[in-house]
């Protein structure tokens, strides 16, 4: 084992109990045995304006009746929880927020937020009654210091709902598409969410293959 080398040291508990997971032909990944995040070494991550270049090709909008569907997986949930007229964050809204669109068609009210596309710091400094991110966590290179953020802006019994796949195990993860976009580079599990949960003395659920909802 390695210890905090080239990037090791796990980004989400800050743990140093870190061993390879696996390789392939464009990078390796990394395991904390603290709190089960697979991750890719920083060294081995895309620079800002790449990462970007990757997110431009992506092609979402908010009649598409299809990516409207996918994200009902959170929105239908988050919905039947949340008290009627809240107010909810959408964090990693990409270039073509829909979400928010759905949320607000249910009568709430939405503010947005994407470090490319939405980039208003204000909105990061005021209590939410919710918040969602879909397919957002699985980019980003400081876990830890992004959900917390987040976190802390959830008033009490207020909700933090995630989309993203779940790793299942090492031999699965040998063969799982879902690592093969360069963007992606921290990958959680139910163990991985457990931990938070039990750090932030939050309830959760898991809905279906790839929705958390954590209540504060």
């Amino acid at each position: 084992m390695d210890l905090n080398r080239g990037g090791r040291q796990c980004p989400l508990c800050h743990g140093h109990f870190v061993a390879d997971y696996h390789i392939d032909q464009n990078r390796s990944y990394l395991h904390c045995s603290t709190c089960s995040l697979v991750f890719v070494p920083s060294d081995q991550q895309l620079d800002p304006a790449d990462e970007k270049a990757v997110y431009d090709l992506h092609q979402n909008a908010a009649d598409d009746s299809c990516y409207r569907k996918f994200l009902s997986r959170l929105t239908a949930p988050m919905g039947e929880r949340v008290k009627p007229r809240s107010h909810g964050l959408d964090f990693g809204c990409g270039p073509g927020p829909t979400l928010s669109v759905m949320m607000e068609q249910q009568g709430h009210q939405m503010a947005l937020y994407d470090i490319y596309y939405a980039d208003y710091p204000d909105v990061l400094e005021q209590p939410y009654d919710f918040i969602t991110s879909t397919e957002v966590v699985e980019h980003l290179a400081n876990p830890r210091e992004e959900l917390d953020g987040l976190w802390a802006l959830i008033r009490p019994g207020g909700y933090l709902g995630l989309m993203t796949k779940l790793v299942v195990d090492q031999h699965s993860f040998a063969s799982w598409h879902y690592k093969n976009d360069p963007t992606h580079i921290s990958f959680f599990s139910v163990a991985t969410f457990n931990y938070l949960a039990e750090l932030w003395e939050a309830n959760i659920e898991f809905i279906g293959a790839d929705v958390i909802i954590l209540r504060k």
